[in-house]
């Protein structure tokens, strides 16, 4: 029975392979007797040289067909034509193995294609991505830099520790149209202190004072009942401070208005109405041909010349017209170009002024505290903000623009 069953499954796969070694090779004879039926003429087989066949170990007694075909209980001798018993299992074998082996070479490679599938997508990916790069890259657009603009010159700061800084720029007129007098309100000032024999600088100062702004302070009942409250005239030339003090009893009071009665009085009143800047000609005039105002030659040339800021002259004719003297040390011509490395002084461009001497008393030596040079400090203070310093530099810090520096022993520095 195991023979019989042995010898189908060889027959099938003989049969289902299409192809052994009796059908590919010719089953004529040689001259030297030997066949090329795959037996050697000895009657013995030859060894198995397909290479997809495995060795198989000799058949023992077990593996001879029980049931022979010639009734041989399993002598040693062979018939010479005919095939030994183990030459089918061998063959089986060999045709098991050989299937054995492409099942697994199959299973190998469906495994490792499986394997490698998923990895497709993902070199896929990369090579995308690499392609997405590069179109992006292809694409990055490149604009030209624009140069940057040079960077502001830095402020003119005279004075490490000071917050007043001072940037050199062009200045508009420091008394705009909102800031100037009604011409009806200036001529009924005038008439008014005419008639009652009063200032009519220390009626609108006491006006500002009192907070009245405007084009037009008052009318012309209120310019009449100022001036009717008025101290007489010998004491307003003689002391204005004192006669402001008794009309008010306020001493704070009596310091604004006194101060912004010697500005009116300086600039003038045209050039309340007018403009300073419209008016700065004829105050260039007045300031050289005052003889309270002492400027050197280079100063007096600086001012013929325009240069020198509307605002550095009403300041001059402010010292004069306040303290009786004042003496100019210095305005363009005679400083140096440079306040501090890199910086060009306010000075080059007209826009300061240093005071060496003021009411005939020099600075140089009476910077103490009480002394003129407080005194004169303290008025530029009290200048209204249209005119009011960005530098007021000596040896004291009284607030506001005002601060110390130690070369300033000898003058007040006024800078704009």
């Amino acid at each position: 029975m195991r023979s019989t069953l042995e010898g189908a499954a060889a027959s099938g796969a003989a049969a289902s392979d299409g192809a052994t070694a009796d059908a590919t090779t010719p089953d004529a004879t040689t001259t030297d007797g030997t066949t090329t039926d795959g037996t050697t003429a000895d009657g013995t087989a030859p060894a198995v040289t397909d290479p997809g066949a495995v060795p198989t170990p000799a058949a023992d007694s077990d593996s001879s067909p029980a049931g022979d075909a010639t009734g041989d209980s399993g002598d040693s001798a062979a018939p010479d034509t005919a095939v030994p018993p183990a030459a089918a299992p061998v063959g089986t074998a060999a045709a098991s193995a050989a299937a054995t082996a492409a099942v697994e070479q199959a299973a190998t490679s469906s495994a490792s294609a499986s394997t490698s599938r998923p990895g497709k997508p993902a070199a896929s990916t990369r090579a995308s991505q690499r392609k997405f790069v590069g179109t992006t890259r292809a694409r990055t657009h490149h604009f030209p830099q624009r140069a940057r603009p040079a960077r502001a010159p830095a402020p003119e700061l005279e004075g490490a520790a000071s917050a007043v800084v001072w940037l050199n720029r062009l200045l508009p007129d420091p008394t705009p149209p909102a800031l100037r007098l009604n011409p009806r309100f200036a001529k009924h000032l005038r008439s008014v202190a005419r008639a009652d024999h009063v200032s009519w600088a220390l009626m609108l100062g006491v006006l500002r004072a009192e907070g009245h702004n405007g084009a037009a302070p008052a009318g012309l009942a209120g310019l009449r009942d100022v001036a009717a409250h008025m101290p007489e005239a010998g004491m307003q030339k003689s002391s204005p401070w004192a006669a402001m003090f008794s009309f008010s009893r306020d001493t704070s009071f009596a310091d604004r208005a006194v101060a912004l009665a010697h500005y009116y009085r300086a600039v003038g009143l045209r050039a309340l109405v007018n403009g300073l800047v419209a008016e700065k000609a004829r105050l260039g005039e007045k300031v050289l041909n005052d003889p309270r105002v002492s400027i050197y030659a280079g100063g007096r040339g600086d001012i013929e010349s325009g240069r020198v800021n509307v605002r550095v002259l009403a300041a001059i004719e402010y010292l004069a017209d306040s303290f009786g003297q004042v003496t100019v040390s210095c305005l363009i011509s005679g400083h140096r170009l440079y306040a501090r490395p890199g910086v060009i002084s306010a000075h080059i461009y007209g826009l300061a002024a240093d005071i060496s001497e003021v009411g005939g008393t020099p600075i140089f030596g009476h910077q103490q505290p009480g002394g003129i040079t407080e005194r004169a400090v303290r008025d530029m203070l009290l200048l209204p903000p249209e005119l009011m310093p960005k530098q007021v530099i000596s040896l004291l810090g009284l607030g506001g623009p005002s601060f110390p520096l130690a070369n300033h022993y000898d003058h007040i520095h006024i800078g704009y």
